[in-house]
């Protein structure tokens, strides 16, 4: 959810201060007008950028400057210091950007700069195709074609989506939006407007049949094909579905779109009473978007503690305290055995009074299309760290990529939302021949009412959990190590640590 300053803060930078109020690495945020300023000095030199986000209005002057760049403290979004371009995802508009001027020992803020588009890269080693396809209009497809015409590819670009909806922001639809705390005109990742300026052929409903590796083609199940000369599969997960009965039922949801987040919203609209089959990020997240709406809420997972096999047990206790303290009730250690009418039944023989229900039981990669192609499959599609799929000129990237991980040392696949956009934009340059390398740290972000939960790296297995600061009192980070290693941090108001501990898993994988 974007966040706008009302009123403007801290000095008229444009009346100057001393450059003795900004001592070397240090930041501070003024007022351009009525336009909040962030000034950042590295040494001689100062840089005067937008003070938010352009994601969702995280204050920069919380986050964290590395080099000749500044990364946001909520969601690490990371931007260019001299250009203000975004460099890293989830943002993507670049923050505006002013003149500074040093005299008399004091700093001014002149004029806004007149914002001019990123130079491209240099030295790609293949031919620049002429026809690019991505099949999928998740976050990966839409950073991949963002990436592509921002670095001035020319070529075709043809985005074939099974949605009837324009890209959109998928984790609002669990968080604020469902929550009633963000308007619709904040879910789309960009307006309609977007494609056709940017002349990216965006096809909605199309579902895609299969993909003729040998002619390079995609063929749509209405028999019309593309052809392509680089493809991105960014096909994504769908929901695990209930199996048991009574689950085809009208008011059985899940979410994993936009249209679903807009039925269940209908629905919550005139009921009292809801089952949350799933203690999932998605699952509790709902249950709190929920609980906003003064919908009563009833979780049922076979779990003995929420996201323990995330965040580990202390952390699982946590959060199912904060959803109790909340007046969310749970049925752990048990699951539904059937949907009859308004009545959800336990396997332990209880009842529950349900007016509907949302599973969140997980998701599946849809490898569907990579397996009737031949390319090869490992729980996902594999993938080199260029995102180069087993078949020529295919890539692959999000939820259905497995991915040689340097950190780590091992192939992971991993369903984050960030990855995803920073796989389709890597994925965008090597289609353009530049040879870069995926080694983007993992990252997402998890918000439970007045708590977000961020977390970085990637654990799968872990033999310790190092507790730094209070859970309870949410105020903590920890570390998930494995043989002394610290693979994975997870915090709460930890911000800026946080972001040190990205930077040093950077670091780790650049040594």
């Amino acid at each position: 959810m974007a966040v706008h300053p009302t009123e403007v803060i801290g000095p008229d930078l444009v009346q100057g201060i001393a450059f003795a109020d900004l001592p070397d690495g240090g930041k501070l945020v003024g007022h351009s007008g009525n336009e909040q300023v962030l000034l950042v000095r590295r040494g001689a030199e100062i840089f005067a950028v937008g003070a938010t986000c352009t994601h969702y209005g995280g204050p920069l002057v919380d986050g964290l400057v590395v080099e000749d760049s500044v990364r946001c403290p909520w969601h690490h979004a990371c931007f260019d210091l001299r250009t203000g371009e975004a460099l890293r995802t989830p943002a993507f508009r670049p923050l505006a950007c002013w003149l500074v001027e040093q005299r008399d020992d004091r700093i001014f803020v002149g004029e806004k700069r007149k914002r001019t588009a990123p130079k491209p890269r240099v030295g790609g080693s293949d031919p620049v195709p002429e026809k690019i396809v991505i099949v999928g209009g998740g976050a990966a497809g839409f950073s991949a074609a963002e990436m592509l015409r921002r670095e001035h590819y020319q070529g075709s670009i043809v985005m074939l989506s099974n949605d009837e909806a324009p890209p959109v922001d998928r984790p609002n639809l669990s968080k604020d939006y469902l929550a009633g705390k963000a308007p619709e005109d904040w879910i789309p990742l960009r307006g309609e407007s977007f494609y056709s300026k940017n002349n990216i052929d965006l096809r909605l409903n199309a579902n895609v049949a299969r993909i003729d590796v040998r002619s390079r083609e995609v063929v749509l199940a209405d028999g019309t094909s593309t052809p392509y000369d680089k493809l991105l599969l960014a096909t994504g997960a769908e929901p695990v579905r209930l199996t048991l009965p009574g689950a085809d039922q009208p008011h059985v949801y899940a979410l994993r779109s936009f249209a679903d987040c807009k039925a269940i919203i209908e629905r919550a609209t005139t009921a009292h009473i809801a089952v949350v089959i799933g203690a999932s990020f998605i699952g509790l997240e709902v249950a709190a978007a929920l609980r906003s709406r003064k919908i009563e809420v009833h979780v049922v997972a076979p779990d003995e503690r929420p996201m323990e096999r995330v965040l580990g047990p202390q952390m699982g206790d946590f959060i199912r305290t904060i959803h109790e303290e909340n007046r969310v009730v749970f049925h752990l250690q048990d699951t539904a055995s059937s949907i009859d009418g308004r009545k959800v039944k336990l396997s332990s023989g209880g009842t529950l009074a349900a007016d509907f229900v949302v599973a969140g039981i997980g998701v599946r990669p849809r490898i569907g299309l990579a397996e009737k192609a031949g390319l090869i499959l490992d729980r996902g599609v594999l993938v080199n760290a260029f995102l180069e799929t087993s078949a020529p000129d295919i890539f692959a990237a999000g939820d259905i990529a497995r991915w040689p991980d340097p950190h780590s040392g091992e192939n992971i696949r991993v369903e984050h939302w960030v990855v995803a956009e920073r796989q389709g934009q890597a994925a965008a340059l090597n289609m353009l021949g530049h040879r870069e390398k995926f080694e983007a740290v993992p990252f997402f972000w998890s918000q439970h009412y007045d708590v977000p939960i961020n977390y970085v790296g990637h654990a799968e297995r872990w033999d310790e959990i190092a507790v730094d600061g209070d859970i309870a009192a949410k105020d903590c980070l920890l570390r998930f190590k494995r043989e002394g290693r610290t693979l994975a941090v997870a915090s709460i108001f930890r911000d800026v640590e946080s972001l040190q501990a990205e930077l040093e898993m950077e670091r780790q994988m650049a040594s």
